[in-house]
């Protein structure tokens, strides 16, 4: 009976750094959640915002921030928690240190509190033309087929789900340079590799080839150390490195 009161008792404490606008300066504010078993940060945000009340039993605003899936596959609810960039809905509060720290990731302007503007991520993607192309919407029959060997590891580049933890983890991509970062290159591998995709190739390549591209890679490794989906990302560099410099040599052998 009496652990049973002491749990029902238990509050989880936490440290959030807010932000009321783009514009504004940050600051931090404490928050006491009750604690419940297997509880993760986004449930303790949501009771914070049923019940926003500060840890000096203040009235204040609700915390903003971003979620979707809530199983670690849209990427939505990325920040940075006790100093590490990962995934909200992952992230249990038992396994955490107290009290436990949430701020907005630095790589991405911050919007409000907790939720940033992923803009750059998406502007890499468009600028690596991180698509596959279709001429028409008519019915163009089944696809050419893609070897299960390729398969295997394409499969693995096309779990990034866009959450921006390697570009916060990177000390290449800052406010100071114009690296596309990580994510970019190694879906630049992902479409390459594709047999329909494959027909627009050198136009990814030209692409890591311009200011910002893979030059701008450091090899700090982070980003393979700190995705959330396990994706091979250094692999994906190191390959493309190989693809830019062998697109590199065909165009001087042409002129």
């Amino acid at each position: 009976m009496a652990e049973a009161t002491a749990a029902a008792n238990k509050k989880v404490k936490f440290i959030v750094t807010r932000q009321d606008s783009a514009e504004s300066k940050p600051y931090t504010e404490e928050f006491e959640v009750p604690y419940r078993p297997n509880m993760n940060v986004i449930s303790a945000l949501m009771e914070i915002q049923r019940n926003p009340v500060n840890a000096s039993g203040n009235k204040t605003t609700p915390v903003c921030w971003e979620s979707n899936c809530l199983e670690e596959v849209c990427g939505a609810c990325s920040m940075v928690i006790n100093g590490k960039p990962r995934q909200a809905c992952s992230a249990l509060v038992d396994k955490l240190e107290q009290p436990i720290r949430i701020a907005p990731m630095t790589t991405f302007p911050v919007v409000r509190d907790l939720v940033i503007n992923r803009e750059r991520m998406f502007a890499a993607l468009k600028k690596v033309k991180a698509w596959i192309p279709i001429d028409g919407t008519y019915d163009l029959g089944p696809g050419p087929r893609m070897a299960e060997s390729k398969r295997q590891w394409a499969y693995e580049l096309s779990k990034c789900m866009t959450c921006g933890v390697c570009l916060e983890s990177c000390p290449n991509v800052n406010d100071k340079t114009t690296f596309i970062g990580p994510a970019a290159v190694s879906q630049v591998r992902l479409f390459n590799a594709h047999p329909t995709g494959e027909m627009n190739a050198h136009e990814r390549l030209e692409a890591l080839m311009e200011d910002g591209g893979i030059e701008g890679c450091g090899n700090s490794q982070n980003c393979v150390r700190s995705c959330p989906k396990g994706i091979p990302l250094t692999t994906s560099i190191a390959a493309m490195n190989l693809d830019t410099t062998k697109h590199l040599f065909k165009k001087w052998l042409s002129v």
